[in-house]
């Protein structure tokens, strides 16, 4: 990893420049539902079931978790065929977020989709949910349409964006 950057200020001082931690992203397995759950339920008014992501690992989707020191601070959930990819999830935990784990998690599943030869990955984002917006477009991808009342809210429905980002031949 090397040594922390250090760029000087406008008065000859210097300072150090703080890197995203060096996480490490692994495979999820069933052992870990119970805490991504548990990260799920901390993160979203309308979370996932511990069943559900039990169904997204015996369905073969793709499944990570990003940890430092033993501690579970993401996770991302993509499933793949016919050359496409659908991330489906992907969550920092609140005491983690703006640190570049959402990034590390990101680029993670982009590079395990090209290794498989994916051409086209999608997702949905609420349109609220600015933060992992800027994300998404800041890794690449664009918006491609909407979903009319596709999430679950408190007052009813609401939209999500379409974003696509090209992996394969013909990448914009």
């Amino acid at each position: 990893m090397g040594r922390p950057e250090v760029r000087k200020t406008g008065r000859g001082r210097r300072e150090r420049v703080s890197s995203p931690p060096q996480i490490l992203i692994r495979d999820m397995g069933f052992d870990d539902v119970a805490t991504v759950a548990q990260l799920e339920q901390r993160s979203y008014t309308f979370p996932w079931s511990e069943p559900i992501f039990r169904d997204c690992l015996r369905a073969g989707y793709y499944c990570c978790v990003a940890e430092l020191d033993h501690i579970v601070m993401g996770y991302a959930i993509m499933s793949t065929g016919a050359g496409e990819a659908h991330v489906l999830n992907l969550c920092v935990a609140g005491e983690y977020r703006c640190r570049g784990i959402g990034t590390q998690l990101l680029g993670h599943l982009l590079e395990f989709a090209k290794g498989l030869g994916v051409n086209d990955i999608f997702l949905e984002v609420r349109p609220s949910n600015t933060t992992a917006i800027r994300l998404y477009q800041s890794q690449g991808f664009s918006q491609i349409g909407m979903r009319r009342g596709y999430y679950q809210a408190v007052d009813g429905r609401e939209d999500a964006v379409v974003l696509r980002r090209k992996l394969g031949k013909g990448r914009a």
